[in-house]
């Protein structure tokens, strides 16, 4: 058995899994206790000091920023071997957990699936690492210049309750690659996995590499403890994957921020597609786990010649379709209404409390009962409804028929809000693929596949967990979190 899992096994999983239970959460059901603070060791303001932590996992934001500055500064001093064997033991680790780990997160935040958090994690091996920071260099008459990736410092990372560790983990290996060291201030509603998985992570990486807190993370993450991070002088770059409100903060801090912010991905589907092969990437992409992916099929617009085929389609493969009373039951169970702005007509606001949850759960707000197996349901709405307007993050789709392809365009781009992030369409007409690629113009833009063949995941590309839109950055890997250096010499250096 190798040192990474013989830590793992004997400090880390049976440790918390010893203790799931012992803590209530707010709906009174069973949830991971907090892992338990070393009294002597504790983390507190100390003017800058750095105090013994339980292996990057810190109470303080300014005692975090400052162990994790620490830790890049010992990076630095190995070069790039060591940034390629954290990498190599982010990944080789995150696939051997994968198992325990998904379950801790699926017990702690209550969303999802447990064979999609699984996966989520075996596949970190996907993202890239140091591989990918080519030097580019160039000689001519008047001497030789060198451009290189080099990294900022201390990275900054806010991470989302959806995929707690995989985008942790993800983040990790991209930020280390370009040779930075990162900070954690993870949402609240998953701080406990995500600590579990970087004390792991430190453990390994100071056995083998020989650096303290590389990775360092917040406890109990809070607004304060944001916004201590954000200010903190060693922060030099902001890393955020989350909501608008979470996305509008990173951008006010007045530091520079990669931004991987909300999405609502619609997908268009005109009458030469084959509808079949629809049907099931639809279906395959809405019910990855529970819809809570930002890349996620929300919403369908479908020519009305061939919509009543697709949803046969879709049935065939498992969805189940609920008519209008049920339809009008659960987006009363999934919606609640607020006054809009200046009086205007109310807005929906999402139900948490069914995010991510099984199609079973939702079929039963709707008033029926399905298999447990079910993984998507749908229904025909108009391009007003709720779920057509919102994220709603839930195993549903709305399934809207449109006149023409030029009326489905326009449909999509409306629902999208101009978030830039994904869109969908299938289709066998490459001037429809073309019309609604610069119509929408999003990061990721996917043709005749499930939304995750946009991240390598049955397409071709590679893997990330952050996709920077509201910043520009797009699909995130090392060269993101590096700054371009150059180095020149003057002089008539070449032989020819």
């Amino acid at each position: 058995m190798s040192p990474i899992n013989e830590i793992l096994i004997r400090d880390v999983v049976a440790e918390v899994l010893n203790r799931l239970g012992q803590g209530t959460g707010s709906n009174g059901s069973a949830a991971p206790s907090a892992a338990p603070c070393d009294c002597e060791n504790k983390a507190k303001p100390s003017g800058g000091s750095i105090r013994s932590s339980r292996h990057g996992v810190f109470e303080d934001a300014n005692e975090a920023c400052a162990a994790a500055h620490a830790g890049f500064l010992e990076l630095k001093k190995k070069g790039v071997a060591a940034r390629a064997k954290v990498v190599e033991i982010i990944k080789a680790m995150a696939e051997a957990n994968a198992e325990a780990w998904g379950r801790i997160e699926l017990e702690e935040t209550k969303i999802g699936r447990l064979d999609h958090k699984i996966e989520k994690l075996k596949i970190i091996k996907l993202v890239p690492g140091v591989e990918w920071l080519h030097p580019d260099g160039r000689s001519g008459d008047h001497g030789i210049t060198l451009e290189e990736y080099t990294p900022f410092g201390v990275v900054a990372a806010i991470t989302p309750s959806t995929h707690s560790v995989p985008t942790l983990s993800g983040n990790i290996v991209n930020i280390i690659a370009a040779g930075n060291a990162v900070v954690f201030n993870p949402h609240p509603s998953a701080a406990k996995c995500a600590a579990l998985a970087v004390r792991a992570y430190n453990q390994a990486i100071e056995r083998e590499v020989g650096i303290e807190n590389l990775v360092t993370i917040i406890e109990r993450p809070t607004l304060d403890s944001f916004k201590a991070i954000c200010s903190h002088e060693a922060v030099r770059l902001l890393c955020v994957t989350g909501g608008p409100a979470v996305v509008k903060a990173a951008m006010q801090t007045g530091k520079r921020a990669i931004c991987a912010g909300p999405g609502n991905p619609p997908v268009l589907v005109d009458d030469t597609a084959c509808m079949k092969r629809a049907a099931k990437a639809i279906i395959q992409g809405a019910a990855y786990d529970n819809n809570l992916l930002c890349i996620g099929e929300k919403e369908v617009f479908v020519l009305d010649s061939v919509a009543d085929e697709l949803m046969v389609e879709m049935e065939k493969n498992g969805a189940v379709r609920l008519n209008a009373a049920q339809l009008d039951r659960l987006t009363k169970e999934a919606f609640t209404f607020k006054e809009g702005h200046g009086g205007g007509c109310p807005e929906p606001v999402v139900n948490k409390a069914l995010i991510g949850k099984d199609a079973a759960v939702l079929a039963k707000a709707a008033g029926i009962n399905v298999p447990d197996k079910t993984e998507l349901l749908f229904a025909e709405t108009d391009k007003t409804h709720p779920f057509v307007k919102e994220e709603q993050m839930m195993p549903f789709v709305p399934i809207v028929r449109v006149k023409s392809v030029e009326e489905g365009i326009e449909a999509s781009l409306v629902a999208e809000h101009n978030y830039k992030h994904t869109s969908i369409i299938h289709s066998h007409d490459v001037e429809h693929m073309t019309a609604m690629a610069r119509a929408l113009d999003t990061t990721l833009f996917i043709k005749n596949g499930p939304c995750m063949a946009g991240l390598g995941l049955g397409g071709e590309g590679y893997l990330s967990y952050s996709i920077a839109t509201p910043t520009g950055e797009g699909v995130t890997n090392p060269r993101t979190f590096a700054r371009v250096r150059r180095c020149v010499m003057v002089d008539n250096l070449r032989i020819y």
